[in-house]
């Protein structure tokens, strides 16, 4: 451990200690705000938990996950936190964006963000870590009863850094993307001739515009706002009628993807959650700025979509109907969606 790293590490558990006597019930994302440190370097500093940093590439490492066995797979925003059980399978991760796509843990993964990783130990919890330039969490992985253990400290000893190095954050460049596109009527035209809601990215940058931006531009019968109330209602008549919904929680490097029905919804104060076997979402409701109801065409016919943003215009979530490419949208889930919209969807 050099010189430098331990008059970090020592400061900072300092300052940790002291705020866990006078407020010890925050998590590690607050602690940090609180800190104004990033999480990753409460990790590396070992504030209340014992970690190991780990040598990358993050490709190198996310090949080996599904030797873990079941574990559960969490990746947040500051605004909404997805948790997932089940096996890493069919693990795509050579180049820049990967892919797992088992058939319980969904994952989109943008590498390029991947800075610092770390195995984690925290009372009888054990954890690999992953953090973006900034120190900001992009994904976990938590061992759990039925996981392989002698696997994960293999997959520890072959990745394990000699020595530890102090996470220096890098700071991001804020999106300058315009919330106006420059010509609206020609962005409901391009997105009128959607053939895949893969294309909806693309569509973006081809008309230099934010997501939000696009949402109000291109009239009602496309994107329309609706009561912010609207996610709960939603929940409420999927869990009723088992039908099988997908969300999608993302932030820098990951998106991750729960597909199925959802049953025990639960509100804890600010938090509305779902709390299955398999599936945990928490999302905070008092961030929630805007819903929108978001109408694409594809090649398989309409695909409905609930979009839930914050103050700063980022998105929270998104809820779908469970598909797969090929299939037409669940009726049940668009008429759902349309009993939600004040004016009628383009169909």
């Amino acid at each position: 451990m050099s010189t430098e790293f331990k008059d970090h590490a020592d400061a900072l558990q300092t300052r940790y200690q002291a705020l866990l006597a006078t407020e010890p019930k925050l998590r590690a994302r607050e602690r940090a705000a609180r800190l104004a440190v990033s999480e990753a370097q409460l990790v590396a500093a070992d504030c209340g938990v014992a970690s190991t940093e780990l040598q990358g590439p993050a490709q190198t490492i996310f090949r080996e996950l599904g030797t873990l066995g079941h574990v559960m797979a969490l990746s947040r925003n500051d605004d909404c936190v997805h948790e997932r059980k089940g096996t890493y399978e069919d693990i795509q991760a050579e180049g820049a964006i990967g892919l797992v796509l088992g058939a319980d843990i969904d994952l989109r993964m943008f590498f390029n963000n991947w800075v610092h990783f770390y195995a984690v130990t925290e009372g009888e919890r054990r954890s690999l870590q992953f953090f973006d330039a900034e120190g900001i969490a992009i994904h976990k992985i938590y061992m759990t009863e039925q996981s392989d253990n002698a696997a994960y400290d293999a997959l520890v000893a072959k990745f394990a850094k000699s020595e530890k190095t102090w996470p220096a954050v890098t700071a991001y460049a804020p999106d300058t993307t315009p919330d106006v596109p420059e010509d609206a009527a020609a962005l409901r035209e391009t997105w009128l001739g959607l053939k895949d809601t893969h294309a909806f990215f693309p569509m973006l940058r081809k008309h230099k515009v934010s997501r939000l931006g696009a949402l109000r531009s291109v009239g009602n019968d496309l994107a329309q706002v609706v009561d912010n109330d609207a996610v709960e209602a939603m929940l409420q008549r999927a869990a009723s009628s088992e039908l099988a919904i997908m969300c999608f929680v993302g932030n820098r490097g990951m998106v991750q993807i729960h597909s199925g029905p959802v049953k025990k919804l639960v509100r804890t104060d600010p938090w509305y959650n779902i709390l299955d076997p398999l599936f945990n979402l928490h999302l905070n409701t008092e961030s929630v700025v805007s819903t929108w109801v978001v109408n694409k065409p594809t090649s398989d016919g309409w695909v409905t979509s609930m979009e839930l943003y914050n103050e700063a215009g980022e998105l929270i979530v998104q809820f779908f109907g469970a598909r797969k490419p090929g299939v037409p949208e669940l009726t049940e889930w668009r008429e759902l969606l349309l009993d939600l919209c004040k004016e009628p969807l383009a169909a």
